[in-house]
């Protein structure tokens, strides 16, 4: 089968349904992979940002990157996801340097059940998710696909870690808060200690496992997720100064044959707005962000809704009443979301797709009665290719499996070494080779 490609950038994210992270991993080229090796990554090979380790000798090809990002599979995946988080990682596929960087895109559905899920929806909406990833253009020869839960290490990392963290760290996490109350006004249970899940309380937790088990030192974040990182960084000093310092630590490595340098290492914020990415909003509140909770199924635009329903969407979207369209007047954040769709739908410039600037020209004296139609079928004809690639996956349950075990396989060969350093350092019985 042949799936179409598309385009993207790195980036972490856990609003509204979305989880994304990104990171890239420098190996030494002098030891092969292992729980001895040292593991030096970032994203950037600039001065500014170098290694907080010694400095591995320069190389004269970019070194291999890893990457790993992830959705929720809460709902269905909208435009927004897939503008802002897989069509970018297409093209982060696409655009790789070096045959040897290393892609991992997984479906978190460990951190979806924070809030309560339907069973018989939830695994549905799993497979769902993995094959729109397949179907947009991630090509499982150059990347793995998994689901999270079929990783045990980020479950087991997750617990780890929870032992080690003061519970007044995690009450100070604002986004627990704001959404203990969101589940609480829509009848969760009367109030934020009985309607909410400990989960919701303790996922931080288990986002810095997911962090600590690839081993970066710099992620890209959302401003939304800047306290989760260094939530992150805080459980990085405890653990070690807790498990990993004096000549007892290094005795003990010594004799398993363990490295003697700390388990993990903090990773550094890395705050970016990527030039071109302009975030989707609701079609129904050009002020808020495109979101899967949102009760009004009108208020986003579903990759996989029927041309019919797009167009239906886009007829009822929230509009203004200036006369003309135009970008970036905070008096109309409905036209600058409408134009920033049209614009993130374009085709290549090869095939017709108009710059921004050559848009603000062709809109500027348009009518919303205008506008919507034309806006609607470059939704429509850019989404047609990706539905089709997913019913052709979704026929193929085989193909499907395949793909999400091969790519747990390769996830939890990396994660595992991890793992089994924290639990060495955590003094738990080593099991027999």
């Amino acid at each position: 089968m042949k799936l179409s490609p598309i385009l993207t950038t790195m980036l972490i994210s856990a609003l509204n349904g979305t989880f994304t992270r990104a990171f890239t991993r420098q190996i030494s080229q002098s030891r092969a992979i292992s729980s001895t090796q040292t593991q030096t990554l970032f994203l950037s090979s600039t001065a500014a940002e170098a290694p907080i380790e010694a400095p591995i000798e320069a190389h004269k090809t970019a070194p291999p990157k890893r990457i790993l990002s992830g959705v929720q599979p809460t709902g269905t995946i909208h435009l927004g996801n897939y503008l802002g988080a897989i069509r970018q990682w297409v093209e982060l596929q696409r655009n790789s340097d070096n045959e040897k960087d290393e892609s991992l895109f997984c479906v978190v559905d460990l951190h979806a059940i924070t809030q309560p899920q339907d069973p018989k929806e939830l695994g549905e909406s799993t497979l769902m998710s993995a094959a729109i990833y397949l179907a947009a253009g991630i090509d499982p020869k150059k990347s793995k696909v998994f689901v999270q839960s079929h990783v045990p290490a980020h479950s087991e990392l997750g617990w780890l870690l929870t032992c080690v963290t003061p519970m007044n760290w995690l009450e100070r996490m604002i986004q627990y808060k704001d959404k203990a109350e969101k589940i609480a006004k829509n009848g969760g249970g009367g109030d934020n200690s009985s309607g909410v899940g400990v989960g919701l309380f303790t996922y931080p937790v288990l986002m810095a496992a997911d962090i600590l088990l690839y081993g970066a030192t710099h992620v890209p974040v959302g401003e939304d997720q800047r306290q989760h990182l260094e939530l992150c960084r805080d459980l990085v000093r405890r653990f070690n100064d807790k498990y990993c310092k004096g000549n007892a630590y290094k005795k003990r490595c010594k004799k398993a044959g363990m490295p003697t340098y700390p388990v993990f290492r903090e990773p550094e914020a890395m705050i970016q707005k990527v030039e071109g990415t302009a975030r989707v909003m609701s079609l129904t509140d050009g002020t808020n962000k495109m979101s899967k909770s949102d009760a009004n199924d009108y208020s986003r635009i579903n990759v996989l809704d029927d041309p019919a329903v797009i167009r239906d969407k886009i007829k009822k979207a929230k509009t203004d009443a200036f006369v003309g369209l135009e970008w970036d007047n905070a008096e109309r954040p409905e036209a600058t979301n409408l134009l920033n769709i049209y614009l993130a739908v374009q085709p290549p410039k090869e095939e017709g797709g108009l710059s921004k600037e050559e848009i603000a020209d062709q809109v500027k004296d348009m009518s919303w009665g205008d506008f919507k139609p034309i806006l609607a079928e470059a939704v429509v004809a850019h989404l047609e290719p990706i539905q089709k690639a997913y019913k052709e996956i979704r026929d193929n349950d085989t193909y499907l499996n395949d793909v999400l075990k091969d790519g747990a396989d390769a996830a939890n060969e990396i994660a595992m070494s991890k793992v089994k350093a924290a639990r060495f350092a955590m003094g738990f019985a080593q099991p027999s080779s």
